[in-house]
């Protein structure tokens, strides 16, 4: 059984509303059962969840249900409608990125009080899934937070190749705290002791088809291993990887070029070489981007008029086995490749 309600998550200035559609999906029978709450297009621009939802639509309404999905294919409309990652500073100066807001606040900026309308949902939820897309070139891939071992099996069962664990709260570098990871939905939501899973489908502002079907082909496994389908859970057969502390950042702004040889799954060491920073007026070489750890390429910024502090390469860390610090790869063990 589904149904469709029009929900207000806030009013702008002149009182119109920004508004979003909240789609559930239950059984005809009104069994109790567990629930799942995805939603999408948290960040505008992040366009192929909307689309997964869309798809998995279709097929919701003829299942035979044993529990609850909500979903929620446009969750920040702000975005959506700008095409963009956060709203304009004159909407929230605040908080312009709805995701480090979470579980919101009723009485707070603009993106706090959209954040806790949705949590009136996702808060109640047994599982949730947050849809999100990455940069052009990059591994599709699962985030969850590291040692939450509900979320680790809830990354599994999505079932992307390659799974980031990521650490939050005191488990988590310096940048935690200075970027305010602690108020992303997944961070929010494991807190209150909900298994929570971010994945990155491809890149953003087209519909990439590869993406969309892992998308869809993920929830599905998500709600067969929660028991809210039938049908048999397909095996995960990935890689798992730390996420954030082996990004190599820009040193300096200007134009990155990277090594032609530089792809998505190759595995780099400390020092080796990934590409310039150069000055696009003189010429000068800036930069000499090189890796920092040993890891598995997993993106490369394509955009290549990049500023300080700018991601250049995102280098996923293997977890902490037992292996030298240094050479992670050491006894042998290859990177992830596709």
């Amino acid at each position: 059984m589904h149904s469709a309600e029009t929900v207000t998550l806030a009013r702008l200035p002149s009182g119109v509303p920004v508004q979003t559609t909240v789609h559930t999906y239950e059984p005809a029978d009104g069994a109790d059962g567990p629930t799942l709450y995805v939603q999408a297009a948290q960040h505008g621009r992040e366009i192929n969840g909307t689309e997964v939802l869309r798809r998995l639509h279709s097929q919701l309404e003829r299942a035979d249900l044993t529990g609850r999905i909500v979903a929620v294919p446009v969750a920040d409309p702000l975005t959506f409608d700008r095409v963009s990652y956060a709203t304009p500073e004159a909407l929230d100066s605040v908080n312009s990125n709805m995701n480090r807001v979470w579980p919101g606040d009723a009485d707070g900026t603009l993106h706090e009080r959209m954040a806790a309308k949705l949590w009136e949902f996702a808060g109640s939820a047994d599982a949730i899934v947050d849809l999100h897309t990455g940069s052009p070139d990059m591994l599709t891939h699962t985030v969850y937070r590291k040692h939450d071992d509900q979320s680790r099996e809830l990354a599994e069962a999505f079932g992307v190749d390659l799974l980031l664990a990521e650490a939050a709260g005191e488990d988590a570098e310096e940048e935690w705290s200075e970027r305010n990871f602690g108020g992303k939905l997944r961070v929010a939501a494991t807190d209150a002791g909900i298994p929570s899973i971010t994945p990155e489908l491809a890149h953003n502002k087209q519909l990439v088809e590869p993406a969309i079907v892992a998308g869809v082909e993920g929830l599905l496994n998500v709600a067969r291993n929660m028991g809210i389908l039938g049908g048999a859970v397909e095996p995960w057969d990935g890689q798992t990887y730390r996420n954030h502390l082996g990004r190599v950042t820009a040193e300096t702004s200007g134009l990155f070029v990277a090594r032609e040889d530089l792809q998505l799954g190759r595995e780099v060491r400390p020092g080796d070489h990934l590409g310039w920073v150069y000055d696009p007026t003189t010429y000068n070489v800036l930069q000499e981007v090189e890796a920092e750890r040993a890891g598995v390429v997993y993106s490369i910024t394509r955009e290549a008029t990049v500023t300080a502090g700018k991601t250049l390469v995102g280098v996923a860390l293997p977890l902490d086995d037992g292996l030298d610090e240094d050479d992670p790869f050491a006894d042998g063990d290859e990177a992830f490749e596709i």
